[in-house]
């Protein structure tokens, strides 16, 4: 699993720059693999949201798994265009793969 370098994250929480903690999150970020992946889905963002929750929600990534708010262990973009842009900074478009469900008229109909 590859490693974030600095460069990637600063493009990825930029917005944060200025936050006391960001150079606590850019040291964690930087010190070890970090698995990125895409999802798509009808409704994805809503949907992964509610799976990744926040820290102290029971039932989700971040309330289950977490061990401390500053060690945040995922990641979930808040909406479609946010995403488009997080996935441009960690994909090359040729890094990403298309395809086609076997399921996905009877998921979708």
């Amino acid at each position: 699993l590859p490693q974030a370098d600095r460069r990637l994250v600063d493009q990825h929480y930029g917005q944060l720059r200025l936050k006391p903690f960001y150079p606590a999150l850019v040291a964690y970020m930087t010190s070890g693999p970090v698995v990125a992946m895409v999802w798509e889905g009808y409704d994805v963002v809503r949907c992964s949201r509610a799976m990744v929750g926040s820290s102290g929600a029971v039932g989700t990534i971040r309330g289950d798994l977490s061990v401390h708010i500053a060690r945040n262990l995922v990641h979930a973009s808040d909406s479609v265009e946010t995403a488009q842009q997080e996935i441009g900074f960690w994909f090359r478009r040729d890094e990403l793969v298309a395809w086609d469900s076997r399921d996905r008229d009877n998921i979708y109909g």
